[in-house]
């Protein structure tokens, strides 16, 4: 074939001689070089994009008052746990986006650890949170992680599970925040000196040390012992903001032990009184989480220790209806679909709410009753030509009773 003859890139000019590989499309060419380029382009751009998918300046940072007002949508009461969370949150984006003043002061993280009773919200808070800034979260169950070279999880694999919600975009992860939920159940079984090693206990709170002061950790990808071949990240945790909850199930009688020890003397006599015994909680201290059974090294790294009131009945009730996504309104978008309206009256959602409160199953336990009582409904309806559903107390009633008895 001639020169004049021979095909030519169509960005880069050059003929078919002139470079390696020439791939031919239906109205234009490309060579081995322009298709590198491309590709090069591409790779950042996308790069580019995923930064910005968790990116977050001083100005777009929510104050506060305005983190406390988006978690009041949808988590109801718990108002001190919402403050602490809101500021702890501010505080700490704030200290990543700080300019280098030159100072020489160097502001450190606050990781934060929540004492409250099941279902009363601590999963919810954190998740909220993590929704209204942007940035990569993760859920981490506590009970399923053991030593390294034990049955369970690794330690490390938290981070796995950070990464991967990060898309691997490292630089992003280190920014984001782990909730480890079920912190109470890696606690010190005991005191007393055992020949076997505590390796889901004790052994996870001292793995953990390092993660929540801020170190360097290898990361597999994929999960440590299914790849053991895989190459490692390195992740910096030192940004990390660490999230504990925990129900500390048997915690108050330690607490109340505590007021009840240190009060010696008719003054002291006179405090015991204003001691509200219903929320004991609410005087939790360092020294309550020790005896329960976790290190000193692990409470020093959990400076914010914060509750979570117990949900009285007025609290339960508001739940059912008040915020963006309430029990109620995911089930009338459910029958919606169906071309159905579905209602409760007051009387309904009051039976369903006493029953809460009897079988002590806390905001959870709404949402199983509420399930309990439609189950049929949401069975039958879909094939029936049915515009509207009203659920009375006498529904709710009967089905409960019938749940119960079953």
């Amino acid at each position: 074939m001639s020169k004049r003859n021979e095909q030519r890139c169509s960005f880069c000019g050059r003929s078919e001689s002139e470079v390696a590989m020439l791939m031919t499309g239906l109205d234009g060419n490309i060579c081995n070089e322009c298709a590198e380029s491309a590709h090069e382009m591409v790779r950042e751009t996308l790069k580019k994009r995923s930064k910005s998918a968790f990116s977050l300046s001083l100005e777009e940072l929510p104050k506060p008052k305005e983190i406390k007002e988006f978690l009041d949508q949808y988590v109801i009461g718990q108002d001190n746990a919402k403050k602490n969370l809101s500021v702890v949150v501010y505080n700490h984006y704030k200290r990543l986006l700080q300019k280098d003043m030159g100072d020489e002061v160097e502001i450190e993280k606050s990781n934060v650890i929540m004492v409250g009773s099941t279902g009363t919200g601590k999963t919810l808070l954190a998740r909220t949170i993590a929704k209204r800034l942007h940035v990569p979260f993760t859920i981490v169950d506590a009970t399923v992680l053991t030593e390294a070279g034990y049955v369970g999880e690794d330690i490390e694999s938290i981070l796995t599970r950070l990464l991967q919600v990060a898309d691997y975009n490292v630089e992003a992860a280190e920014r984001g925040i782990v909730f480890i939920d079920e912190i109470d159940k890696i606690a010190r079984k005991s005191d007393n000196p055992s020949i076997t090693r505590d390796v889901s206990g004790e052994g996870v709170q001292q793995g953990l040390l390092k993660l929540l002061e801020g170190s360097i950790v290898n990361v597999p990808p994929q999960g440590g012992r299914k790849h053991p071949e895989q190459k490692l990240i390195p992740v910096n945790t030192q940004n990390i903001l660490f999230i504990c909850g925990g129900a500390f199930d048997g915690i108050e009688k330690r607490i109340a032990s505590r007021l009840n020890t240190k009060t010696v003397g008719y003054s002291a006599a006179k405090e015991v009184h204003k001691i509200d015994r219903e929320n004991l909680l609410q005087y939790i201290a360092p020294q309550d989480l020790k005896s329960f059974g976790l290190i000193p090294e692990i409470i020093g790294r959990l400076p914010i220790l914060t509750y979570l009131d117990p949900l009285n009945r007025d609290a339960l009730r508001r739940i059912l209806v008040e915020p963006k996504n309430s029990i109620v309104k995911q089930y009338a978008k459910l029958f919606a679909m169906d071309h159905v309206q579905l209602t409760f009256t007051d009387e309904a959602l009051d039976y369903i709410v006493d029953k809460a409160i009897e079988y002590k199953l806390g905001a959870r336990g709404l949402r199983s009753l509420t399930e309990s009582v439609i189950m049929d409904y949401m069975y039958s309806i879909p094939s029936e030509k049915v515009e509207q559903l009203e659920i009375t107390r006498e529904i709710v009633a009967e089905k409960l009773t019938k749940n119960i008895n079953a």
